[in-house]
């Protein structure tokens, strides 16, 4: 039996997703000829088709090294680097496809969706442009290029392009994944919610397509919106802490950013809150997510009550802890919003400390300390930014 047999076979048995059996093909037609080139590379197939990455990456370096100048040996083995998380050999392996085999549209969509994953929007835009080049009318491709012109924040080009996506591709989740992140991006949060509905009805499984159309609902609350822009305006780096001692006066600016910040996540608590009891949106909250919201709202409403009781009864202490424990919301947000389980866990423990602290203070009737753990929740957000970047966690942009 020669080994076009089996290849065929094993071919056919990966357009049918039924990677194990072409394993079980590739591995027989190796025994009989263990140089075979095309063997080897679809073999990395399989193996990377049922998440083995290891070996896929294996098995793609000795296609490669069998035959460094076929270009489909470099494709594998950057799709087995990609889907292994290795972005930089990937971008290796892709160009060195592309000097062999240039007009080939499929690498060009590989290497776009690499620089996604790393971010490197101008480099993700010119492959998806060169590629469409090639085929004008990928989805795909366009699909990427819109992403990456609505990351780099050209509007009017994203938007077109993304709805050119949908137009190429009216069943592709990927294209209305887009098209609503360009939407959300530039203004337009109900449009975006009405495409990321549309992602779930075609993937119900699309985690990001559930927290984006969580996001672009939320947005939709003007109230929400107006503080979620004032909190990315007046972001709260780390390094900005360096400016005080040069510049004491600093001081209220920092203040005006922390209450900012506050409001903003008050905000944020009491908008996912109110979309986690309703009828038509509960289902996309997380009990996490909602029980965090839960919990923000009470503690805004015990330390309201709090804040009220000390001032009625002339308690100063009291009136204090009240504030702080308002304050607390920034610090239980910061933690719950961090990507990191590392930094997640230290900014609870964080929680935790603040919280142990308002309570001493309250039963000491302590206003100093009372008043510093007011300090230390509003300026949390300067805290999990250092937490945040001593932890960080990369998030794939999943188109």
């Amino acid at each position: 039996m020669t080994t076009a047999v089996p290849m065929e076979r094993a071919r056919a048995l990966l357009e049918l997703n039924r990677p194990a059996e072409a394993e079980r093909e590739l591995r027989g037609l190796l025994a009989q000829d263990p140089e075979n080139v095309n063997g080897h590379a679809y073999l990395s197939v399989a193996l990377t088709q049922q998440r083995r990455m290891p070996e896929a990456i294996g098995a793609a370096r000795e296609a490669v090294r069998l035959s460094p100048d076929h270009w489909f040996s470099h494709y594998v083995a950057g799709q087995a680097y990609y889907r292994a998380g290795y972005p930089h050999e990937a971008v290796t392996a892709a160009r060195a496809c592309l000097a062999l085999s240039p007009e080939h549209a499929p690498t060009w969509d590989l290497l776009a969706r690499v620089y996604v994953y790393i971010e490197q929007w101008p480099q993700a835009a010119d492959a998806a442009r060169r590629g469409l080049e090639v085929d004008p009318e990928n989805p795909d491709l366009v699909s990427l290029l819109a992403l990456a012109l609505t990351m780099l924040g050209d509007a009017v080009p994203a938007k077109e392009t993304a709805a050119r996506a949908v137009g190429l591709s009216p069943e592709s989740a990927m294209a209305h994944l887009v098209y609503g992140r360009a939407q959300l991006a530039f203004g337009s949060p109900g449009e975006a919610a009405r495409a990321f509905r549309e992602v779930l009805r075609l993937a119900p499984g699309f985690d990001q397509a559930r927290d984006l159309l969580v996001e672009a609902l939320k947005w939709r609350n003007p109230v929400y919106r107006m503080l979620a822009r004032l909190r990315g305006r007046f972001a709260g780096g780390w390094r900005m802490l360096l400016l005080l001692p040069a510049v004491p006066p600093l001081v209220a600016v920092f203040v005006l950013i922390a209450v900012l910040h506050w409001a903003a996540w008050v905000a944020e608590a009491v908008t996912t809150l109110r979309l986690a009891r309703a009828k038509a949106t509960r289902l996309l909250f997380e009990g996490s997510e909602a029980r965090v919201a839960a919990l923000c709202c009470c503690l805004l409403v015990a330390g309201a009550a709090l804040l009220v009781t000390g001032v009625a009864a002339g308690q100063e202490a009291v009136g204090v802890a009240g504030a702080a424990v308002m304050a607390l919301i920034t610090a239980l947000q910061e933690a719950a919003h961090t990507s990191a389980p590392r930094g997640r866990a230290v900014l609870y423990a964080w929680v935790g400390l603040l919280g142990l602290a308002i309570a001493l203070s309250a039963i000491l009737s302590s206003t100093t300390a009372a008043l510093l753990a007011t300090y230390a929740g509003l300026a949390t957000i300067w805290v999990a930014a250092g937490v945040r970047r001593l932890f960080r966690t990369r998030v794939a942009n999943s188109v």
